[in-house]
């Protein structure tokens, strides 16, 4: 609190990047956790909450008449509607949402401008949200949150360990690599010397280690980072390494080496000690380079696409060639292609491969978990995928606090790498529609809380540091979260037996197969797409589809348990009761719809004192269906409970941590 200048204005105004009519005002309200804005107009209370953690840049726009000169611009691409009545601000969040205040105050935009970017840019863990996130759970509760996904138990469905593969302690008490997990899975033919000296000859001693195991044919996805080789360097113990690598997988006589990078950046990499395995010094692998680029120009390749999200009516050609200039599509493309490559060598020639590129964290925790999924379909159901990324990502060390710049750092750490994972698998998902049990929303609400810091799980840049700084017993799982409200996040073209959804994965790189992913980047843009997808429509159809079965099923059994009684034709046995029951005694023979219609079994209430409903009273009644559908049709108002309304798509995203 004592880094907020000025906890509330009033009279402030959020422009809508649609339409200037649409523009709101109200007060806005500054608290340790988020900035809310709280709509005041015709006496309506919308609030929009945006969490202090999600706020990327705030900044305060120029006058409008420099603005109305510099609209191509993203931070001006809003209506420079911004007038001579107040100053501009514009926030930029994680989550790409787009938010511009204007203050009546020149002062007060200044005190509004200090306080959040101090609140947004915290300098230590401590600061953070996961931290000050306190809901109503007892604490046997929380730490079952954290019991919910075991890795051990997904290595033991791989079938590990196993007479190739062993699970070793050489980096108990991380004392052979501070950035990995303190339990790998190494071959049985490795001694700890082995281990321990291709450690020494690994940048952050990040050894090959197993990632993915194939109990089909053996083989194996590995993961490591740079040999420190230099021009010339050898060591033999890892040498050995990979040779104990290549004898686990029985059934191949060769082992893939893939280096993620360009090859000019690894042969840039030698300079300074580090590089590539040299195949004269290494007995029967297969080098390949791959050619996805590093964090600096994924970092600058999503800002620039991200300039053309933001600008307000582009033209097509603007749009099309800016999304083309900034390259993002093509770097989405290089990592799908390493990706299949990978699945290819592994389900197709049984062979197995090492992935690295520079420190082993960021291109290898892409390839290595994409391939995956490609690979095994158990990756592609809700709980499967988050082990995934709990395995790939959050236990082999991604370092999301600085390439998510969770705190105050080196602008240069920053970088969409693990955006880039998820939008390889939703551009999987676009492919094979059926072939996923969970649905975007569900790759959206991850995006969300990686940088939400709301959950504990993408907290630190390893596992030690989690440990030193307690995560699992000061704050909360996601996983857990996401399972409870699993319903919100079910595909509803999945099927356990389908094609899609069984074995392996072939994807199509051609260019035409890529699409741009509106849903992530445009999401907030309530004007611009249609508020109900496909899939909304289908889970609504689902929906009441299954309400619709379990009517049929209870008619049935109540039919049954009629049938099974002995009528004398008379219905004084129901003069007791409250209610006339109606049926035909041919019953089974009705063939018609108006058949059915005169003898379908119901009840209804008696009128006092009044004789029983006749057939005649019932086909005068209205249908039976309380959702609104059109009985005869057979079609649903799907506008009872769409999804997608005003209202809900408003609070979807605007208020998603308002709960919180």
């Amino acid at each position: 609190m004592e880094h907020i200048r000025l906890p509330k204005v009033e009279h402030v105004k959020l422009l809508d990047r649609v339409s200037a009519r649409k523009s709101r005002v109200g007060t806005l309200y500054l608290t340790a956790t988020h900035t809310i804005f709280v709509e005041s107009e015709d006496g309506v209370r919308n609030e929009t909450w945006v969490l202090h953690s999600l706020v990327s840049i705030v900044e305060k726009l120029p006058s409008s008449s420099s603005s109305s000169s510099s609209s191509s611009s993203s931070s001006s691409s809003l209506s420079s509607s911004s007038s001579s009545s107040g100053v501009s601000l514009m926030v930029h969040c994680k989550n790409f949402q787009l938010l511009q205040f204007v203050i009546p105050e020149e002062q007060d935009c200044q005190d509004i401008l200090l306080s959040l970017q101090r609140l947004s840019q915290p300098e230590s863990y401590e600061e953070l949200y996961c931290f000050a996130y306190k809901p109503n759970v007892a604490e046997e509760e929380r730490q079952r949150e954290w019991d919910f996904l075991d890795l051990a138990s997904e290595y033991k469905r791989m079938g590990l360990p196993n007479a190739h593969w062993k699970l070793t302690s050489a980096n108990e008490h991380y004392k052979v690599s501070d950035t990995y997990p303190s339990e790998v899975f190494v071959p049985e033919s490795a001694t700890l010397p082995v281990i321990v000296g291709s450690s020494k000859f690994r940048s952050r001693g990040r050894f090959p280690t197993l990632s993915f195991y194939n109990q089909d044919n053996h083989a194996a996805v590995c993961r490591s980072s740079q040999p420190l080789s230099g021009f010339s360097a050898r060591c033999l113990e890892d040498e050995q390494m990979l040779g104990a690598v290549l004898r686990s997988n029985p059934r191949s006589e060769v082992l893939y080496v893939v280096d993620t990078r360009p090859k000019l950046n690894a042969i840039a990499n030698r300079a300074a000690g580090k590089g590539y395995e040299n195949e004269d010094n290494y007995s029967n692998i297969k080098f390949q380079f791959m050619g996805i680029e590093n964090i600096h120009v994924m970092r600058n390749s999503q800002q620039k696409m991200l300039e053309v999200c933001e600008l307000r009516s582009p033209s097509m050609s603007d749009f099309l060639e800016g999304l083309e200039n900034s390259g993002w599509l093509k770097h989405i493309k290089a990592v799908l292609d390493a990706a299949v490559f990978i699945a290819k060598a592994v389900s197709e020639e049984g062979v197995s491969v090492l992935v690295h590129c520079s420190d082993g964290w960021d291109r290898t925790s892409q390839v290595c978990s994409v391939s995956s999924v490609l690979l095994d379909p158990h990756y592609r159901t809700l709980k499967g995928f988050m082990v995934l990324i709990e395995k790939d990502w959050i236990s082999f060390g991604h370092k999301f606090s600085h390439r998510c710049n969770h705190i105050d750092g080196d602008p240069k750490e920053v970088s969409p790498i693990i955006d880039q994972f998820l939008e390889c698998v939703w551009q999987l998902m676009e492919q094979f529609p059926c072939a996923f049990e969970f649905n975007e929303r569900f790759l959206i609400m991850i995006h969300h809380h990686i940088y939400s810091c709301q959950f504990g799980n993408f907290i630190c840049n390893n596992q030690k540091e989690r440990e030193e700084l307690g995560i699992q017993k000061r704050t909360h799982s996601l996983w857990s979260y996401l399972w409870t409200n699993r319903a919100d996040f079910i595909n509803p073209l999945y099927r356990p037996n389908h094609s899609q959804t069984q074995g392996v994965l072939r994807p199509s790189t051609a260019p035409y197969c890529f699409k741009f992913w509106r849903g992530l980047y445009n999401r907030f843009e309530r004007g611009v797409h249609p508020r109900q997808s496909v899939e909304d429509c289908l889970r609504t159809i689902k929906e009441e589809t299954e309400q619709l079965e379990e009517q049929l099923a209870s008619h049935k059994q109540k039919i049954s348990k009629l049938e099974e009684q002995k009528w004398t034709g008379s219905m004084n046995v129901f003069d007791k009761s409250p209610t006339a029951w109606i049926f035909t005694p041919d019953i089974k023979l009705a063939n018609t719809p108006q058949d059915y219609a005169s003898c379908f079994l119901t009840s209804s209430p008696r009128p006092e004192g009044g004789s029983p409903v006749t057939p005649q009273d019932l086909n005068q009644t209205s249908s039976f269906n309380s959702n609104g559908s059109d009985q005869e049709s057979g079609i649903a108002d799907l506008s009872v409970q769409s999804p997608f309304s005003e209202d809900s798509a408003r609070d979807s995203d605007e208020t998603i941590n308002s709960a919180a």
